[in-house]
């Protein structure tokens, strides 16, 4: 009797211990209101997100996806929906057959659709996060149950270990795990404003394709059944000084290709590409990947003393398999070793 009495008053003093160097977080405090606010965006989004299920040339995998309209449609990473068979989505209590609409590698994504009235997420702007904006993930890790992970915007990145991106992609303090690649990734309205593509750092941050991407390639294939980027056939290197706060310099353009029957010459300073401001080659990567095929699209551009405007309109690239310029040195984050943590996500 004396040692059971002596366990439970040493587990009290224990606890006692335990609860002063731990205490709750005050009512009101910057603690509650900030758990607060992750448990509102979580139960506001849950319903929209989804498991994913299916079968690729190593076996079965799992990722998350997520609606984007009341018709079906949903948004995950290439790495579960790009080149997957007998895709499944489940939601609630439901089980549905999902299709592919179409994968792009280069930018990470696939869409899918599900014949089925689905609730969905509200889209909101990844252009309206600054450093430091607290973001929130919902995705299924592993085998377990629906899950949110709250962190902060580091950056917006155009390249990873000397390789580039089709387009800036969404840095973010967050911690993921197998199984959320394809998660949305939520702004504190509980608006997705990026889809997550790779983790980082064995898991401690991970890289989001931002909505605005996703959006601009959904609408070509709404538009044309099918993606296509547009091509100007304008080449860009490092200006040796800057002119007008910009340094990219056109330094090749291909002879017919839209940009040099528009006018531009070798020389130009590209000062802003539609409404992307340009300051530095590595802005025209990114805003390149925006323009589509048939697309008009106004440059401007420094020549001397002057301030230029050039309407263009992009084409289709002529020959995928002819090195032109206007090329974009990019890769699929399922490519890159050092970013396959969670992408391949799920092997069961």
């Amino acid at each position: 009797m004396r040692g059971r009495t002596w366990v439970l008053v040493a587990t009290a003093l224990t606890s006692g211990v335990f609860a002063q160097e731990n205490p709750a977080p005050p009512s009101g405090s910057v603690a509650e209101t900030l758990a607060n606010e992750v448990r509102s965006v979580f139960e506001r989004s849950q319903k929209a997100v989804v498991r994913i299920e299916a079968m690729d040339r190593h076996g079965q995998l799992s990722g998350t996806g997520f609606f984007v309209d009341p018709a079906g449609t949903l948004y995950t990473s290439y790495t579960i929906g790009g080149e997957s068979t007998a895709i499944e989505v489940r939601f609630g209590e439901q089980k549905h057959t999902a299709r592919r609409l179409f994968a792009d590698p280069r930018s990470g994504i696939a869409v899918l659709k599900v014949d089925a009235e689905t609730p969905f997420l509200s889209l909101g702007k990844s252009s309206e996060l600054g450093m430091g904006a607290p973001v929130v993930v919902v995705g299924y890790p592993m085998d377990l149950p629906l899950s949110p992970s709250f962190g902060c915007i580091c950056s917006f990145d155009i390249k990873y270990l000397d390789r580039f991106f089709a387009t800036r992609h969404i840095r973010a303090n967050v911690p993921v795990q197998r199984g959320q690649g394809g998660a949305p990734l939520l702004n504190m309205r509980g608006e997705a404003v990026g889809i997550l593509i790779a983790g980082l750092d064995q898991g401690s941050a991970c890289f989001s394709l931002p909505i605005e991407a996703a959006e601009k390639m959904h609408r070509d294939f709404v538009r044309y059944g099918e993606l296509r980027p547009g091509w100007l056939g304008v080449g860009v290197d490092t200006a040796a000084t800057a002119q007008s706060g910009s340094t990219a310099e056109i330094n090749l353009l291909n002879i017919g290709a839209p940009g040099q029957k528009a006018g531009l010459k070798s020389g130009d300073v590209l000062l802003q590409i539609g409404s992307h401001p340009i300051t530095s080659p590595e802005d025209v990567i990114d805003a390149a990947f925006f323009i589509s095929a048939e697309d008009a699209v106004t440059l401007k551009i420094a020549r001397g003393d002057q301030t230029l405007d050039f309407n263009v309109t992009a084409a289709d690239r002529p020959n995928t398999s002819v090195r032109t310029a206007g090329d974009i040195p990019a890769f699929a984050p399922a490519e890159n070793s050092d970013l396959r943590g969670f992408p391949v996500d799920l092997q069961r």
